[in-house]
Parts: structure tokens; C-alpha cells; sequence
């Protein structure tokens, strides 16, 4: 059985994130625009609980596509973030601003 875990380096820093239609060409993370700011922003969160649980408080196109929870390497979310001109705030489980992590 192959070894999923040995790429993982000790001290990297993991986030749970919201993903739509995962595992199809058309996934990506879940983001949002503040309504009063109108920053895009991409919630991430420490623990796969608390992304489950304010995951059913945020808005979402139900009818068009699934949605999973899934760890993400922080780096990596981060570079994505950049790159698409959000912002990654940690949230808790009540969608709670906790930090900003860019």
C-alpha cells in the first residue's frame, strides 16, 4: 500500500477548506465578496468540525454542483489566494473572523 503521507513535511500548517464540485474539472475553493467592503475572500479554518459546521451558515448555490471539505496545505492556499486576488481569512465554526493569513 503506498505511503499517502510521506510527502508531508513537519511544521507545514494545514487548512480545511470548502471545495466545489470536487474531484471534476470544474473544482475550486469556495469563495466570497464581503457586502460591505466587496473583498473576495476564501474562508479557511483549523479544523474539518468547524468547516463542516459553518459551512451550513454560508451562502451557496445548492443546485449547481457539490461540495466537500478538504485539508489544503497552507502555502499552497495561500499562492492560490494571491493569485486570484482574494484574501484567506480563519474562521471558526460560527464564521467568526479569527486572523487574516495574507
Amino acid at each position: 500500500m503506498e505511503d499517502h503521507n510521506k510527502n508531508i513535511k513537519i511544521g507545514e500548517n494545514w487548512y480545511y477548506i470548502i471545495i466545489q464540485n470536487p474531484g471534476t474539472s470544474t473544482e475550486q475553493y469556495v469563495g466570497f465578496d464581503d457586502g460591505k467592503t466587496k473583498e473576495k475572500f476564501i474562508p479557511a479554518f483549523k479544523t474539518k468540525d468547524h468547516a463542516k459546521a459553518c459551512f451550513t451558515l454560508m451562502p451557496k448555490d445548492l443546485f449547481n454542483g457539490d461540495y466537500d471539505t478538504q485539508a489544503v496545505i497552507g502555502e499552497d492556499l495561500l499562492e492560490v489566494a494571491n493569485k486570484n486576488g482574494h484574501k484567506l481569512f480563519l474562521l471558526d465554526d460560527k464564521g467568526t473572523l479569527l486572523e487574516y493569513l495574507n
